[in-house]
């Protein structure tokens, strides 16, 4: 569980206001819009990644306390994720459009007899 930082109360994590202050804790009242805020007074811009790559689109920069475009550079960044091979896309597929297949198959074989 993680705490307010206005009250320091304690919150879960699916809140969107705190229940004793009522401080907004969570983007437009949306449950998966985290509202990042700034608690040592400096702006979040100093510490954002998007803001270092200029790539930033959020009105208040470079002086935000509150952002929902947030990233902390401080964290590592995830790898991203490896396609997998086009031999099992394919057989993927297959599995999953077997009836289609089959009939097509069908229906050009039968279209192959009809023509001989």
């Amino acid at each position: 569980m993680t705490v307010c930082p206005r009250c320091q109360t304690r919150i879960t994590p699916g809140d969107i206001h705190c229940p004793t202050c009522r401080l907004p804790l969570k983007a437009y009242g949306h449950p998966g819009m985290t509202l990042h805020r700034a608690t040592d007074g400096m702006p979040l811009c100093d510490r954002c990644t998007y803001h270092q790559d200029d790539t930033c689109t959020f009105p208040q920069r470079p002086h935000a306390q509150t952002c929902i475009l947030f990233r902390d550079m401080a964290t590592p960044v995830s790898p991203p994720t490896v396609a997998p091979p086009v031999q099992w896309r394919l057989q993927s597929w297959l599995r999953r459009h077997s009836l289609w297949v089959g009939l097509l198959a069908l229906l050009g074989l039968s279209l192959l007899i009809s023509l001989t």
